[in-house]
């Protein structure tokens, strides 16, 4: 039975076999993490074993103190009776799938991935199986990102409008994934270009940056002398700052947010940003469908956002597709904003 690799608890996702949680939700004796968003790597588990492609952002999220068991991708391992290994999920640095191989079947919890080219992090690498898990973050037809160098170019031009207007640009994005990709592709249009960035997103580019990374110049917005108007110039920053004291430093900004939500007309202007950018961490309509494809899978489960919409795609293509919670009692696994 399927269940006997992956059993949904209110922990977080089981495997028996195995005796192991995949990105649990609650501390647990031992846990197999994805990434190092926080709806991913929680703190408090007695162990975790992650890909060491992404060791210092796991550092960052869990704490000095966590006891951590990093693996190169596709080293197998063994925990109880499966053999597991982590294979790139393309969705940010050192973001993992989980191969799990036991009870004469092999499954494959693919996390959060994307199938779009990221100088950032290892593409999505297909892994073979008969039990596939696929996120459906943006499980809809109408989510179709953009090539990046479309994206960049709309980005330079806002940013050239912006710097002939004499006002500054603040773009919005997560500050572990979404920030550092907008960084290394604009380095490569723009090398000269200083970016300046909100406190919160200092630290995790510099992680990237330790990491090997080729990012664009960056300094702090706090190293700036009070008053600077920082006209044409370009502010990196999470949504959480956007209304904030912190803003007011900005005087007659123009404001930005990358994300896959800004696929959807309406939304920009619904969140109140000036500029939208689509960019998105995770796979879109097109990018599921054919890692699905590529998995070879005899059975697949959706989790992540609303999957009824490519469950009822996949069966009518004659794919045995499932919600995941119908392993067993499922926890709220909707992905969080921090990686969309």
């Amino acid at each position: 039975m399927d269940g006997d690799l992956l059993h949904p608890r209110p922990e977080g996702l089981y495997c028996p076999a195995g005796d192991f949680f995949i990105d649990p939700m609650q501390p647990v004796a031992r846990a197999v993490v994805t990434h190092a968003h926080g709806d991913h790597a929680r703190s408090g588990s007695a162990l975790y074993h992650v890909a060491d492609a992404g060791l210092g952002l796991m550092r960052e999220r869990l704490g000095a103190g966590s006891v951590l068991h990093a693996h190169a991708y596709g080293e197998r391992f063994v925990l109880g009776d499966t053999t597991v290994s982590l294979h790139p999920s393309g969705h940010v640095l050192g973001a993992a799938q989980v191969r799990i191989e036991g009870c004469g079947k092999v499954a494959v919890v693919s996390g959060d991935y994307k199938r779009d080219p990221d100088p950032t992090c290892a593409p999505f690498e297909p892994v073979p199986c008969d039990i596939f898990v696929t996120e459906s973050t943006f499980g809809l037809p109408i989510y179709r990102w953009p090539p990046m160098s479309q994206v960049i170019d709309e980005l330079v031009g806002w940013l050239d409008d912006c710097r002939t207007r004499g006002v500054p640009a603040v773009l919005f994005c997560y500050a572990l994934g979404k920030a550092q990709r907008v960084l290394a592709e604009l380095v490569r249009r723009e090398p000269d270009r200083v970016v300046h960035l909100h406190g919160a997103m200092v630290r995790l580019v510099e992680a990237y940056r330790e990491a090997g990374v080729t990012l664009s110049p960056t300094v702090p917005v706090s190293d700036s002398a009070k008053g600077r108007d920082f006209a044409g110039e370009l502010i990196m920053a999470p949504p959480s700052a956007a209304g904030s004291p912190w803003m007011r430093r900005f005087a007659k900004a123009s404001t930005g947010f990358a994300s896959g939500w800004m696929q959807v007309r309406g939304a920009r202007r619904r969140r109140g940003y000036d500029r939208g950018f689509v960019v998105s961490d995770h796979a879109d309509w097109p990018g599921l469908l054919q890692s699905v494809t590529d998995s070879q899978a005899r059975r697949v489960y959706v989790t992540h956002g609303d999957g009824e919409a490519l469950i009822r795609h996949l069966r009518d293509h004659g794919v045995d597709a499932r919600p995941l919670r119908s392993l067993g009692t499922m926890p709220d696994l909707r992905t969080s904003e921090e990686g969309d």
